[in-house]
């Protein structure tokens, strides 16, 4: 077996031991992953930068072209780049989660004012949510913002899962153009925006506490800015019309769907709640190495080492490959560390997909 190919593990009736919290720790995993990748373990501004300007800027413009040109096609073609490119800029939200906050000075301040308001995903909306799910005793568990037992779920819940996320573009700017104005002479209201609006969660039931101390003045001017620029895209169909709205708001529907899209394949969704041992976590993950082709498309950022992520939280995006390799070449292609890798998203749908069908009736 090579590195690249998986091992299929049976479906498992919800309560079982594959995909829960029964499976032992692979303590052999756990300190090689560890010991290999202390040196590699610092985020580097000259990646980091480069990488997010270039990404926001050919989104912007490409952004730019599809609004303006009258050419159906090019319109589409550049619509679609566009997306894609913003995607990438958007994914750095998840960085800033991990990152020490004095390991790369100025970058959250820049990429909210460039990405994380522009697009109506400030920072602090993942901030102190993420984190949550990678809890050792949260993960899989009711009081993950970011987990549901999809594979376990009825079968209409994947594409419902999935066409919810073209209204993000719409709710959004409801949620700071409308709502948090309101919010602010009309106290209940508050606290309901913050408690249900106000994270990029996918468990219904989570429910935010409020921020504190300096999170809380961050808090305060990235929703300032977020809600500045929600009411001036709102007062722009009165002055150019409709259609630069509704042209980024597709744009940004389509980069919605294929985050949705990462999020269904970036771990099975096998466990029915309880606490997970971290090797179950990290098996109930999704690593899609390569030579996949298509994976540093819709998981960028390194995001196509999202089961190494669990092992490694800390760990800089552009250093996941490397620790890839490095494991891989220490554990073995047999190894418990391999039985996180497939090959693409396509078969990942089809294989959560066909649990919906057998545990979901």
């Amino acid at each position: 077996m090579t590195a690249h190919e998986t091992i299929e593990l049976p479906l498992a009736a919800p309560g079982s031991a594959a995909g829960t919290g029964r499976i032992p720790d692979d303590m052999e995993m756990l300190r090689a992953a560890a010991e290999l990748t202390r040196d590699i373990n610092t985020a580097r501004p000259g990646i980091y930068w480069p990488d997010m300007l270039i990404s926001a800027a050919l989104g912007y413009a490409a952004l730019a072209g599809a609004i303006l040109v009258s050419n159906v096609w090019l319109a589409i073609a550049l619509g679609l780049f566009a997306s894609l490119a913003l995607y990438r800029a958007l994914l750095f939200i998840h960085e800033l989660t991990h990152i020490h906050k004095n390991a790369l000075p100025g970058f959250r301040f820049a990429w909210n004012l460039l990405v994380g308001i522009p697009v109506l995903t400030p920072s602090f909306m993942y901030e102190g949510v993420h984190t949550l799910h990678h809890a050792r005793t949260r993960y899989g568990t009711a009081e993950d913002p970011e987990y549901l037992p999809l594979a376990l779920m009825k079968p209409w819940s994947l594409p419902l899962f999935i066409l919810v996320a073209l209204l993000a573009p719409p709710a959004l700017i409801i949620r700071f153009g409308i709502l948090n104005p309101l919010s602010v002479i009309i106290p209940p209201l508050r606290r309901i925006v913050w408690e249900r609006f106000s994270a990029l969660s996918i468990n219904p039931d989570f429910r935010r506490r409020p921020p504190e101390s300096d999170f809380a003045r961050m808090v305060f001017w990235q929703e300032f800015g977020a809600s500045l620029w929600a009411m001036t895209l709102i007062a722009s169909i009165f002055v150019l019309g409709w259609k630069p709205l509704l042209v980024a708001m597709a744009v940004l529907s389509l980069t919605a769907v294929l985050n949705q899209l990462r999020t269904l394949v970036a771990h099975l969704w096998e466990n029915g709640g309880e606490t997970m041992t971290v090797t179950a976590q990290y098996l109930d993950s999704v690593n899609v190495p390569p030579p996949s082709p298509w994976a540093e498309l819709w998981a960028p950022v390194g995001l196509r080492y999202h089961a190494t992520h669990h092992l490694l939280p800390s760990l800089p995006y552009h250093s996941l490959a490397e620790a890839n390799r490095r494991l891989v070449a220490k554990l073995g292609t047999d190894s418990t560390y391999t039985r996180a890798n497939y090959p693409g998203m396509v078969m990942l749908v089809a294989r959560i997909a066909k649990s919906t069908m057998v545990r979901g009736r």
